[in-house]
């Protein structure tokens, strides 16, 4: 029998938009990239030249500090561009596909004959060492660290989140062999959080921990924080489950195939469902034709709490299985402002009649509706924060950048993500992951 954590604390938008589970029809994309940004702790330095033909699976870009870690042409093609910004900046490195994928082949694997070291090396040469991030700092994982455990989230719980046993049918013998890899990477345990009755549920080798409770029961940081907290000195790997999925094909098929299933979510959209594309892709391919026009609207790759702001031709975040579409606001003008009633509108704090009923889908824009203000101890993050931590005190010692209150209160086992409900209740509408990835990252070249 599994074991069983309840959460509490936390809060679940329910917005207008969700994905049913249907496959639909997405455009071809013009272009594939792999944006430095998207993964934290990582120096890029790009090997690949403009007009090189590469690969699906071929190196284009490897961490300066820690070259074994490479970043792989999700598709075949020719490299069409390194896009720089200022201080010659990567931006991104763009890929022309192929009208048909050729594969690297990096030769199918039995992994239960495999040893740890013999699985490191194969995540590495084929570019899915990314996949791994570590916590203390959030960052990808350093090969040469043996974690106490790793961590595997097999649901999502932000608002609009993809149906995981929706992406994960037909693929489960992928999901049991990317686990199975997983597992030798580790002398501890892999702990695996899931809904009550999911179909993944049934894994072997692995620790099932059943989750139940609000958002954000999903985030791994809070599965970590209620299973096995990571204390100073410790460190522990976490991985998506989709990118489970693209391990375990790698050791199945013998080639990097980067493809995966994207939920079209969001108010704004006129299309809802899912479709099959490739890591890197074009927004433009997903949305085109499934959007009320593109004017006075948000695209976000990710959820609406933790995605980043993308526009048509910007790319798919490298961990991203969702794109949410929500209306702008800039062409909305209060006469009344604050003192609206607001019948139709979400509020955690119950501050309008729109709270009374538990069925009711809501739209909302990306308004911030309110100024920065400096930050009020109201226990309004307390309320929402399921982790054993003290989040105003911990946020406190991150601006002042106390390393020893840092520790003492936490630092260690969070990550932005963890932040961002209280981010969304926050009366003084202060940027709190920023400041939470920020005070990682300098915490990270401090101790490094």
């Amino acid at each position: 029998m599994a074991n069983v954590i309840k959460i509490k604390k936390g809060l679940d938008i329910n917005l207008k938009g969700k994905a049913s589970d249907v496959l639909l029809n997405g455009g071809k994309s013009e272009s594939y990239a792999i944006v430095p940004d998207y993964y934290n702790g990582i120096l890029p330095k790009v090997v690949a030249k403009v007009g090189e033909k590469v690969k699906a699976g071929s190196v284009l870009m490897i961490d300066k500090n820690r070259p074994e870690i490479k970043f792989v042409s999700p598709v075949s093609g020719e490299v069409t561009a390194v896009n720089r910004g200022e201080k010659r900046k990567v931006l991104s490195i763009v890929v022309k596909p192929d009208a048909q994928i050729e594969y690297e082949e990096f030769g199918k694997k039995n992994v239960a004959s495999l040893q740890g070291a013999e699985v490191k090396e194969v995540l590495l040469n084929a570019g899915m060492w990314p996949f791994i991030k570590q916590r203390p700092y959030d960052i990808v994982a350093a090969p040469l660290d043996t974690p106490r455990d790793i961590f595997v989230s097999a649901f999502y719980s932000a608002p609009l989140a993809p149906n995981f046993d929706f992406i994960v049918k037909g693929q489960e013998a992928d999901f049991q062999t990317g686990l199975n890899a997983l597992a030798k990477l580790t002398n501890g345990k892999v702990y695996v959080g899931v809904r009550s009755g999911s179909v993944v549920s049934g894994m072997k080798g692995v620790e099932i921990v059943e989750v139940e409770g609000p958002h954000p029961a999903a985030n791994v940081g809070v599965q970590i924080n209620h299973i096995k907290p990571v204390n100073k000195g410790e460190v522990v790997w976490t991985v998506n489950p989709a990118d489970v999925i693209v391990i375990g094909r790698l050791f199945n098929k013998g080639v990097a195939d980067f493809s995966r299933m994207v939920a079209i979510t969001g108010s704004e959209t006129t299309e809802r469902g899912y479709v099959k594309t490739i890591s890197g892709c074009t927004i433009k391919s997903l949305v085109n034709g499934k959007v009320l026009g593109q004017e006075h609207i948000r695209i976000i790759s990710g959820n609406v709490l933790t995605g980043t702001k993308v526009n048509m031709d910007g790319y798919l975040g490298a961990y991203d299985n969702q794109i949410t579409v929500i209306p702008e606001g800039d062409e909305t003008h209060e006469f009344l402002g604050f003192a609206m009633p607001r019948f139709n509108q979400f509020s955690a704090s119950h501050s309008y009649f729109s709270w009374l009923g538990t069925s009711k889908e809501y739209v909302i824009d990306a308004r911030i509706k309110g100024g920065k203000r400096a930050m009020i101890m109201s226990n309004e993050y307390d309320k929402v924060f399921p982790m054993d931590i003290y989040p105003e005190y911990l946020l406190k010692a991150i601006i002042a950048f106390d390393i020893d209150k840092m520790e003492n209160l936490g630092i260690y086992e969070v990550a932005p993500e963890d932040f961002a409900l209280c981010e969304f209740v926050d009366t003084s509408k202060i940027e709190l992951q920023k400041i939470v990835r920020d005070g990682l990252n300098l915490l990270y070249k401090e101790m490094n």
